[in-house]
């Protein structure tokens, strides 16, 4: 009798199972909720730099990672024109400022920031559009020279502004 128990909950957990992954809204650990038999396809333009003080490299680094972010992250295929989904935008700032000075009455510390302005259409539900800009800094001691830190310190922001980005357009939560 108590194998036949075993034997009757092993099958109710599959069934469970089974009965869970038939679902149509896809629901991911990487914060992800899209409904893909309605939105299938996403455009994501170039977002040009319009920011006064400029690192060259910044700009392809903030595309390559929004585009591999969706990529990875959805099933939606990347189209140029006439997304489900479409994101468009600029880099509108890339500044630095002193951040906090030392005993001695010098800078000690400067903050790195990135701002972005996103433009977020959903054809298939225009309550979800959007315009937002989203910033990212990062702070770094002043005896160190921004051109040994840059790099570093915009790839981490580019990854933070991409997260926002993606949580704000198909996380839903």
């Amino acid at each position: 009798m108590k194998h036949l128990r075993a034997y009757l909950y092993i099958i109710g957990i599959i069934l469970v199972m089974g009965a869970t992954a038939a679902c149509s809204v896809s629901y991911k650990f990487n914060g992800a909720s899209i409904d893909y038999t309605k939105t299938k396809t996403i455009q994501l333009a170039d977002f040009p730099i319009r920011s006064s003080y400029v690192w060259g490299p910044m700009g392809p680094m903030f595309n390559n990672e929004l585009k591999d972010k969706f990529a990875s992250n959805t099933q939606l295929r990347q189209v140029s024109r006439n997304g489900d989904l479409k994101i468009e935008g600029e880099i509108t700032q890339y500044s630095q400022r002193n951040k906090s000075v030392s005993a001695e009455g010098y800078s000690a510390q400067t903050e790195l920031s990135i701002t972005v302005n996103v433009r977020f259409t959903n054809t298939k539900n225009h309550n979800e559009d959007f315009e937002r800009q989203f910033t990212s800094a990062k702070t770094y001691d002043t005896t160190q020279s921004l051109a040994s830190v840059q790099e570093e310190l915009v790839t981490q922001m580019v990854k933070d502004l991409v997260d926002q980005i993606f949580n704000a357009t198909v996380a839903n939560w």
